[in-house]
């Protein structure tokens, strides 16, 4: 298992659990805005072989309001 994988899967789950956790009624919205970003911004490089070879996440089609960049 590579070093990262462990980190990566937990974050990813602590992640998910915040998105559960969000759409609850009487969520702390503040609480959730906060540790949303900070849980992402954490997130460590993905484990190989996660996403084929190749991959690029900035390729893709253009949205709408997107051109020129």
């Amino acid at each position: 298992m590579c070093d990262n994988c462990e980190d990566f899967h937990r974050t990813v789950i602590l992640l998910g659990a915040l998105a559960v956790y969000a759409d609850t009624l009487g969520a702390d919205q503040d609480f959730v805005d906060t540790v949303g970003p900070c849980l992402a911004a954490s997130l460590p490089e993905p484990p190989p072989g996660l996403f084929p070879p190749g991959y690029d996440p900035t390729e893709g089609p253009e949205y709408p309001g997107e051109e020129g960049f």
